[in-house]
């Protein structure tokens, strides 16, 4: 009877085993590819003049080009808050990058994200995904020495930089994530990747045999640019191919975007070498040639040119392939509710996300287009308004086909109708008077609900 006994509970075992492995197993790997300052006219599937990008270029030609993907701030660490916690940014008091704790306390920032904060990496867990973060980090940063590691949100592996600790070179990122890769098919899980690249970030961190891929261009700022754009593409190449090789392609959601609008130097200048803490020395700002394709501002701005990025995803059979979507409004917010919907998380019942799921958007389902939530974006501005600036904005708010702009106080704001002027070249507020006074009151409403001052283990013992 022990031996029968044995044999039933070994058996139901492997059978439980089986099942759970075969759910697994449907569930689609996602790899979520996001660059720095990556401008939405720096593709070649794009129209750039002299930027080749064969891989990404791939990727549209295999999947969807969604062109009204818009991400949370002008900056770097308030888009990557919305993407970990599918909250707006302000929610946590991150309006502007993580830097000296000195400067941040003196902006009304933390000094890192919220380890209690949901994030997207914890949630995914609870699915049975394996999660990897390699590439920037910037929820904190290298200067900040007590600030948590990546691991402490939900990561089973990490390689980074910009945060504590030691700092992963900035070109190993495929490197490490096609490991991951390989591990996670090996042990039968789908796994979850943010694939963080650094270009074209400051500074330029090119190597010869990129430059001399470009060593016939004339302007040698736009050869190191073209040169690192070139790179990471090619990176980006070398973990698609790992895709193809482990036969996983088809059950793969792959998503390229970027953090913010591209970096333009206020002034032209020498093109100068520069060393940054976090990555080591490379070309500075005036080998910056990234471009908007008409989109208004540039990185830091809440014009179009700042947070208007692209977007492309590829899931074969899922998202149509060749594809554009010039219609379905998605934000960085909604990549949260999005990817945990495609992976059968149940969120718990507290968790709100200011974002929605977009999985009927993805697949192309008609009614993806239209948008009940209206999305939000605070900043720390630069500037008073004028037309020789874009940073005088510290409110935004988008409604449907509307567009409203604000400074500090909301003596000047802007207006656009986004569907018939997506480059924002009318600003139609005094045709449409009673917009303005709704829309500024739904950004007066969600300013209610944001917190007064950081709170939460969120400090550095560096502000002492």
């Amino acid at each position: 009877m022990k031996t029968i006994f044995f044999i039933l509970s070994a058996a139901l075992t492997l059978v439980a085993v089986q099942r759970t492995s075969a759910a697994e197993a449907e569930k689609p790997n996602i790899l979520f590819i996001f660059s720095d300052d990556w401008g939405w006219g720096d593709l070649s599937c794009h129209g750039h003049p002299y930027v080749k990008t064969p891989n990404i270029d791939r990727l549209a030609a295999e999947g969807t080009d969604f062109h009204r993907f818009t991400v949370a701030s002008g900056v770097c660490s308030p888009s990557r808050t919305a993407v970990m916690t599918g909250h707006f940014p302000a929610r946590y008091n991150i309006d502007g990058h993580f830097a000296w704790p000195s400067n941040n306390k003196k902006r009304g920032m933390p000094d890192w994200l919220d380890t209690e904060a949901p994030t997207l990496p914890r949630f995914l867990q609870t699915a049975g995904y394996a999660t990897a973060h390699f590439g920037k980090w910037h929820l904190a940063n290298n200067m900040i020495p007590d600030s948590p590691l990546p691991d402490a949100y939900g990561y089973d592996e990490y390689g980074a930089f910009n945060c504590a600790g030691e700092q992963m070179p900035v070109h190993e990122d495929a490197l490490h994530a096609n490991a991951f890769i390989e591990k996670s098919v090996e042990a039968g899980k789908p796994f979850f990747i943010n694939l963080w690249v650094h270009e074209p970030h400051t500074p330029f961190h090119t190597v010869p045999k990129y430059e001399w891929r470009f060593r016939d261009m004339e302007s040698k700022p736009d050869a190191i640019f073209a040169s690192v754009l070139s790179h990471a593409d090619d990176r980006i190449g070398e973990v698609l191919d790992t895709l193809d090789r482990l036969n996983i392609a088809d059950n793969t959601l792959v998503i390229f975007s970027s953090d913010n609008g591209p970096a333009r130097a206020s002034r032209s200048g020498e093109l100068k070498l520069g060393y940054d803490t976090a990555t080591g020395a490379g070309w500075g700002i005036n080998a910056a040639k990234g471009i908007t394709a008409g989109r208004k501002g540039y990185k830091a701005s809440l014009f179009e040119g700042g947070i208007n990025v692209p977007f492309i995803a590829r899931w074969p059979g899922k998202i149509a392939a060749g594809a554009e979507n010039k219609d379905a409004l998605i934000s960085a917010v909604d990549l949260l509710p999005t990817f945990c919907d495609l992976a059968g998380v149940e969120l718990p019942a507290e968790y709100q996300s200011d974002g929605v799921s977009q999985v009927a958007a993805l697949t192309g389902e008609a009614e993806a287009k239209i948008r009940d939530k209206p999305l939000f974006w605070k900043a720390q501005t630069r500037s008073a308004p004028g037309k020789n600036s874009f940073h005088w904005v510290a409110y935004a708010i988008v409604d449907q086909q509307w567009k409203l702009v604000s400074n500090h106080d909301a003596t000047y704001t802007e207006l656009y109708d986004l569907v018939a002027d997506p480059l924002e070249e009318t600003d139609i507020k005094a045709d449409h008077p009673e917009v303005v006074s709704q829309l500024l009151k739904k950004i007066e409403d969600w300013k209610a609900t944001l917190p007064p001052k950081p709170t939460g283990n969120v400090f550095s013992e560096e502000r002492n």
